[in-house]
């Protein structure tokens, strides 16, 4: 083998070690944190009418990138309505891989960020943790919860739902990021949907 045949292969491998993982549902181009504007609904037992107007500004950040994936936090901010009490939406941090979307749901977000970003490979996760996919079709139950992911031209959706009426519904385009967030409790007590404007 001669040494140029040597150079290209130790190139290629060397391409293959640095180059990153990215998902086309949740990407970015740097660590700018990116806004839309997301329009939509809530409800509650305070709230006398059915449902009422909402809006918020959806920020997502890239918190960390590893040569397997990045780490995400999505933020729900100036959320308004005529709503008695004012609303607020818990950030949500996501560890994306190629391939998958993955939850992280722990006591301390901010610092499993850190520790997570130092790992040589993605940390094992429970099948509950997934909130999206790239290829095929996901489901999965956890007691009377039961949780389906699809994909439907460019979006992926996640859906979950308990038959006391609680559920979940998170919606992911290509090339944008999330563009539907939906969340309620049992028996129209409370909960919203929001979608994204622009």
């Amino acid at each position: 083998m001669n040494r140029l045949c040597i150079a290209t292969i130790a190139m290629s491998l060397l391409a293959s070690v640095y180059a990153y993982a990215t998902n086309p549902f949740l990407d970015a181009a740097d660590d700018k944190p990116a806004s839309a504007k997301f329009r939509g609904t809530e409800w509650g037992d305070e709230i006398q009418q059915d449902e009422i107007p909402l809006t918020a500004r959806v920020v997502t950040t890239r918190l960390a990138r590893m040569p397997w994936g990045a780490i995400f936090k999505i933020e729900f901010t100036d959320l308004e309505s005529r709503a008695p009490q004012k609303r607020e939406i818990r950030p949500d941090y996501f560890i994306v891989t190629d391939d998958r979307i993955l939850l992280l749901n722990e006591e301390d977000n901010e610092a499993a960020v850190k520790k997570i970003s130092a790992m040589d490979k993605p940390p094992a996760f429970e099948p509950g943790d997934v909130n999206g996919i790239t290829t095929g079709k996901f489901n999965h139950e956890d007691g009377l919860w039961k949780t389906t992911i699809s994909l439907k031209g460019d979006l992926c959706i996640y859906d979950s739902s308990h038959p006391s009426g609680h559920f979940k519904k998170v919606v992911w385009k290509k090339g944008v990021g999330l563009v539907e967030y939906a969340n309620g409790s049992g028996a129209h007590a409370d909960g919203f949907r929001l979608k994204r404007q622009r």
